[in-house]
């Protein structure tokens, strides 16, 4: 009997040990993205880019009262470009930012820089938030 007990108080502090350690460790989250996700360019318009320059892409958001130069409308970009649209134009802002002379402020943020730290710099990843980003606004041009 002498040994049971203490063969009874090693066993309840093993499993209480154990129930611990299941509990301290992280858990990946069912809902949780793959660390490569990129989201699809509408979703990043909406979330980086409709503040600005509204849910429409005409340069009407919200945040339009408190920019410095009131957001293009980039609805246009193609009509503005000799019909076609500026693929290069696009990708080139959103990468290295507006500059003054393209975009007329510094208050757009340099997106290709955010990118890279969102993306702990997966250059692969950055590099499709560009193009779906992208690749949406060319979406939006008028006809």
């Amino acid at each position: 009997m002498r040994h049971s007990i203490p063969c009874t108080a090693v066993l309840i502090l093993a499993a209480a040990l154990a129930a611990h350690a299941a509990q301290a460790a992280p858990r990946p989250a069912q809902d949780q993205f793959p660390p490569d996700f990129v989201p699809t360019g509408q979703q990043m318009f909406k979330q980086y880019c409709a503040a600005c320059h509204g849910l429409n892409a005409k340069g009407r958001g919200p945040a339009r009262a408190a920019l410095k130069v009131p957001a293009a409308d980039l609805t246009t970009l193609a009509k503005r470009h000799g019909g076609e649209f500026p693929t290069d134009y696009v990708t080139n802002i959103l990468r290295f930012g507006p500059g003054v002379s393209a975009h007329g402020s510094s208050d757009m943020p340099t997106w290709g820089a955010i990118f890279q730290y969102m993306d702990n710099y997966n250059r692969a990843t950055v590099e499709k938030r560009i193009k779906n980003l992208t690749d949406y606004i060319a979406t939006l041009q008028e006809k």
